[in-house]
């Protein structure tokens, strides 16, 4: 019997929390992310994509299109905290949980729809709930498949339900254009548009007759996508906690550029996004990674490691610079990226001291309660220890 998956998808992640912070800012455009020459939409709110405003694209285009657009900056760590509230939420229906990003994740409810007869109903209701429990608002798709549940939840947007069954293929996958197949990027689709590919139907029809094009066009993920498109795929959830090795941002710029201060003040951005991700995410990495990509598409990966693990702007920002200085030879660029990795959680470390560091450390400790005793019985806060004093000249002077 086919497994019914769900794949649950936040509406405008970054945006609706903007609203629900500042409840001014409902039914206006508003995007999240940079302002200036180098600013990227991180998301845009329905009421800015009416205008034509979409995720990725430069702000100043954004702002052309939509001048009274309203740009609040990126809150990553406020994000964070409303994301671990939604997955608490969907746990509450089942623990067959796949956590695809910070906004969507993909769930088993074959056990937990048994008996329901109404399943949209259902669905409608669950989405009700989290509206009023946490103010964010989703869209459901389900299917027999992730990949279909994934399809069915991109139909309608925001606040939809839709039911996408391996009969209902035909009817509401066919029409589809193109560039809305999950899976298939903005470089493929207009590859495939270019040999006749127009629709989702038109893709099954040459697939299925081993097209000799699409095998040119889309390699080695020929055959997952003839599965995807007659309903097959994968129908297994990973409930392994969703857990990113990396963390990283990338940004083209407006024009080519060999300007190195121009590089380094978009490797400080960056690594400042970075290190904000990191931190909301309560991990650290011991490798940062420096991507270039120069005017040719030639990508340049460079990579330094070390041991203290890290999400400090500084460390980053510095690590990515020495990247840099060390390996950029002056060519036209047009995007730099920087990525934090070998992600740990800090609270997992073991942090195990030298005997000697032990000793020191009981040592201070147990000076320092005698201080503190001492200083109870006078009343006064007189005694401090040497090596306090030491810190308080230091700063005097300076």
């Amino acid at each position: 019997m086919a497994k019914v998956i769900v794949h649950i998808d936040l509406n405008a992640f970054f945006a609706t929390a903007e609203e629900i912070r500042d409840s001014s800012l409902i039914d206006k455009p508003i995007i999240v992310g940079s302002d200036g020459r180098k600013g990227i939409v991180s998301t845009a709110s329905y009421a800015a994509r009416k205008f034509g405003v979409r995720s990725g694209m430069p702000t100043f285009q954004a702002k052309r299109l939509c001048p009274h657009v309203i740009i609040m900056p990126v809150d990553f760590r406020y994000y964070g905290l409303l994301s671990r509230e939604f997955f608490a939420f969907v746990y509450k229906y089942t623990k067959n949980i796949e956590k695809a990003s910070v906004d969507e994740c993909y769930a088993d409810m074959s056990e937990a729809l048994r008996d329901v007869s109404d399943v949209v109903g259902y669905f409608k209701d669950m989405q009700q709930k989290l509206l009023h429990k946490t103010g964010l608002k989703c869209s459901i798709g389900v299917g027999p498949t992730k990949f279909l549940a994934k399809m069915a939840s991109d139909m309608k947007k925001p606040m939809g339900v839709t039911i996408l069954r391996r009969r209902d293929i035909p009817k509401l996958l066919h029409p589809l254009p193109i560039k809305d197949f999950y899976g298939i990027g903005r470089k493929t689709a207009p590859r495939l548009e270019s040999i006749g590919i127009k629709t989702i139907g038109d893709l099954a029809k040459r697939i299925d007759d081993e097209d000799a094009d699409l095998h040119s066009i889309l390699g080695k993920f020929f055959y997952v996508i003839k599965d995807w498109v007659n309903g097959r795929g994968s129908d297994e959830i990973d409930v392994e906690p969703w857990d990113p090795k990396s963390i990283g941002n990338s940004s083209t710029f407006m024009h080519d550029t060999n300007d190195f201060v121009e590089i380094k003040d978009m490797i400080s951005s960056l690594s400042k996004e970075v290190s904000e991700r990191a931190k909301a995410d309560r991990k650290k990495g011991t490798t940062v990674q420096l991507v270039i990509k120069d005017t040719e598409f030639k990508t340049i990966n460079r990579s330094i490691t070390f041991k203290e693990p890290t999400n400090d702007y500084d460390v980053i920002f510095d690590r990515g610079l020495s990247l840099l200085e060390r390996h950029y030879k002056g060519q036209l660029i047009r995007l730099v990226g920087i990525t934090l990795q070998n992600l740990i959680d800090p609270r997992d470390l073991v942090i195990q001291m030298t005997l000697f560091d032990y000793h020191k450390h009981e040592e201070a400790s147990e000076t320092k309660l005698l201080i503190n005793e001492l200083n109870r019985k006078l009343k006064k806060p007189m005694l401090i220890r040497a090596s306090e004093v030491e810190r308080g000249g230091s700063k005097n002077e300076n």
